[in-house]
């Protein structure tokens, strides 16, 4: 036995109980040691999609048997799931990719399961929020760690806009996800919906090859979106800055120590850059120390350096 097998199999895991796995968002090397053990472990796999469930225990190695359970058969196939765990076994349960019960189905399970008088229990692992969330950067420190978890937005347009108007005044960032038939009418209601410098970082195919993460303004998204046609393709998490943060953005000067530090950084560096820098550095906002570098530039404009 491995080392890391030795590590995943050190726990006790009880018959009788519900286990429920988080999987990879896009890369299937994310899937956790513990995931792997239980999933082998495991007497049947609860899954949303048989496909793509065996899909992924055909790229591990594995072979368990599966049964779906779904956003239209939930309650029913937890009755099911409950007759099996009463009769001790082991169950596990997977969405198609992240965490269940995230936007996804096993909510209704976990909660028959508990009704019954059954162990559930939880193995953390990949989740496309968090995952967007830790390369957000002080949209999410800006709020000091609180975040809200929006889900999918409505579908139809104006329970959409209406959605958006009621979390534009949140004062820490909020997330949601896309899908990519509806990710340009989504940016386009955000651009509508919310101040034109507020930020937004774009998640993009997290984890998988053509991944992206790229931080934008509301305003500038629907642009980016459409200057190539590949970007409207995958899965999307949309973080979405808190009010405040840029908004009225001229009523605010950097303080002297923002300036001084921007003031180093433009003897080297163009305008952009050296204000985004001295924004990590300094905490200041990137778009009042871009305003004010632009200012100490002797022909008062930018120096050629477009990157986003």
């Amino acid at each position: 036995m491995s080392d890391w097998t030795q590590l995943a199999a050190g726990q006790t895991y009880p018959a009788g109980t519900l286990y429920v796995v988080a999987t990879p968002i896009g890369n299937v090397a994310d899937l956790s040691l513990r995931a792997l053990h239980v999933l082998g472990l495991a007497d049947a796999i609860a899954c949303e999609d048989t496909r793509n469930t065996g899909q992924l225990l055909s790229r591990v190695g594995l072979q368990r048997p599966l049964v779906a359970v779904h956003e239209h058969n939930e309650r029913e196939a937890a009755v099911r799931i409950v007759e099996r765990l009463a009769a001790g076994e082991r169950i596990a349960y997977v969405s198609d990719a992240g965490t269940p019960g995230i936007s996804d189905p096993g909510a209704r399970l976990v909660e028959a399961v508990r009704a019954a008088g059954l162990k559930v229990v939880p193995l953390p692992g990949p989740s496309a929020a968090v995952t967007a969330l830790s390369v957000a950067g002080d949209m999410l420190e800006a709020g000091e760690g609180r975040f809200t978890f929006v889900g999918f937005l409505p579908g139809k347009p104006k329970a959409r806009q209406d959605a958006i108007a009621g979390l534009a005044a949140l004062d820490h960032a909020w997330v949601c996800y896309e899908a990519p038939h509806r990710i340009a009418e989504t940016l386009a209601a955000l651009a509508a919906g919310l101040p034109g410098t507020r930020r937004l970082l774009i998640g993009r195919e997290l984890t998988k090859l053509f991944e992206e993460t790229p931080v934008l303004t509301v305003a500038e998204a629907p642009a980016w979106l459409a200057a190539e046609a590949t970007r409207g393709k995958g899965e999307f998490v949309l973080v979405v800055e808190g009010a405040g943060r840029t908004d009225g953005a001229d009523t605010e000067t950097p303080d002297a120590e923002a300036q001084r530090v921007l003031k180093l950084l433009l003897a080297e560096l163009p305008a952009k850059r050296a204000a985004k820098l001295a924004a990590a550095v300094t905490g200041a906002r990137t778009d009042a120390l871009y305003k004010l570098a632009l200012a100490q530039r002797a022909d008062g404009a930018d120096d050629g350096d477009n990157d986003a």
